[in-house]
This record gives structure tokens, C-alpha cells and sequence, in this order.
């Protein structure tokens, strides 16, 4: 996964993560997988009518339309996506941050001959990772990319507390805590609080007190309280 900065046209940089290559084939495999049903319905449809066979070819090629035009249609109905890339999260855009036009997905569509079809992903594979920016031969023609929507979660997200906008911290000693070690400490409060455990949370309490070498005469429950709101209020300002 790459980022990269898009130029809108106000001029503002936005930051834009560019969707992993898995992500991008196991979204092909899905609608490849809903193109190929759509076909088997169509023929047993037909066969079930009992067409005549001079005409056979004339309802299957009209009923098939739609999934020979699945990924120019779903991608400019859906805003840059098929049901593939709607499941995987990604989505097609415009490398300057606007949405992209019908004559951007169709050339997309078009040159996916080339990327896709008659190399079986080969070419589209092999222009994505050495072009950059998440393009194959159509975006690079279209000048779009194909963006991920997912959120990356850092594990100092999930300590943060909900603190309020004029909270002052007491112990800046608190940063020489890693992540990690910070997580650790934080389940084992919360869940020594829930249980009433006190000892643990005494024993919590020292040991920060020993690493951070902060004296306080705090109660060990609102000490270490305090230690992990103030090191969720540093890692929120870094």
C-alpha cells in the first residue's frame, strides 16, 4: 500500500492510500465470479425457453450486454466502484481528487483488454507495482487509480480516553512508555477496576511510579488513571 498527495482543485493536498494489490485481485475475483453466474442463468434461462437456435444467439447476445459492460456501468453508476471493490473497499478516482468522468471508467474498460483479458492480469499486475500510485495501463490512460477506504488503526487509537479540550497533563514522564506497554497497563486497570482488584492496580502503580521515577502522593487508582489520560494526551499531539 502506497500513499501519495492528490491536488485538488482549490489547491488543498489530501493524502490518499492507494488500495493494496490483493485487495484489487480478490475484488476482480468477486465480480469475475458474479459476471460468470450472470452468464450461467442466462444460458439456462434460454435453454429452459427452448429458443429456436436461429435465434438463440441473438437473445443470449442482447441478455448479455450487461455483464459484458459490467464494470463501465457499476463503475459509473457506483461512483467508482463494482460490487467487488464496494465489499473490498476501494474505489476508482482521479489522481487531482475529482470524481472521475464516463469517458475516464470507459477508457478503464476499454484497455482492460489489454491489462486483463488477453494476459490474464499480467500486464495490470506488472504496471501497478513498478508505475506506482496503484496504476495500471488504464488508469495511467485515464489518469485515475484505484484507492483503498479502509481505516488504518494505530494501536496508540485505541488508548486514547475522551479527555476534555482544556486538560492539562501532570507527568510528562509518561512518554518514555511504549504503545504496547501502555496498552498492557491500560487493560489491566480497566479490568482490575471492573473486578475491584485493588492489588493489581497498587502493584500498577509502583511499578510506574519505578519506571517514570515520578513521586506523588495520588491514590494508586487516580494515579494511574491520570498516567493514562496524560499519555493518551501526548500521542494525540504527536
Amino acid at each position: 500500500m502506497e500513499q501519495f498527495q492528490i491536488e485538488t482543485a482549490q489547491n488543498i493536498s489530501i493524502s490518499q492510500n492507494t488500495a493494496h494489490l490483493g485487495d484489487r485481485m480478490l475484488a476482480y475475483l468477486i465480480d469475475s465470479f458474479i459476471i460468470l453466474v450472470y452468464y450461467v442463468l442466462i444460458i439456462m434461462i434460454l435453454v429452459s425457453m427452448n429458443v429456436d437456435s436461429g435465434d438463440w444467439w441473438t437473445f443470449y447476445l442482447l441478455l448479455s450486454l450487461p455483464a459484458f459492460l459490467y464494470y463501465v456501468l457499476l463503475e459509473s453508476f457506483m461512483d467508482g466502484q463494482t460490487v467487488g471493490k464496494h465489499l473490498m473497499q476501494i474505489r476508482v478516482v482521479k489522481l487531482d481528487g475529482s470524481k472521475p468522468s464516463f469517458s475516464s471508467y470507459f477508457i478503464r474498460w476499454v484497455l482492460r483488454i489489454i491489462d486483463v483479458v488477453l494476459t490474464m492480469g499480467g500486464v495490470a499486475v506488472l504496471t501497478i507495482l513498478i508505475k506506482g500510485k496503484g496504476q495500471r495501463v488504464g488508469d495511467i490512460a485515464a489518469g485515475t487509480t484505484v484507492i483503498t477506504e479502509k481505516k488504518r488503526v494505530f494501536l496508540h487509537d485505541t488508548l486514547l480516553r475522551d479527555l476534555p479540550s482544556d486538560y492539562s497533563p501532570k507527568f510528562p514522564q509518561v512518554t518514555v512508555f511504549k504503545d504496547r506497554e501502555m496498552q498492557t497497563i491500560k487493560d489491566l486497570y480497566d479490568d482490575a477496576r471492573r473486578n475491584g482488584n485493588h492489588n493489581v492496580i497498587v502493584s500498577l502503580s509502583d511499578q510506574i511510579k519505578k519506571v517514570t521515577e515520578i513521586n506523588t502522593e495520588a491514590k494508586p487508582m487516580d494515579f494511574v488513571d491520570v498516567i493514562i489520560k496524560d499519555y493518551s494526551y501526548y500521542t494525540r499531539e504527536m
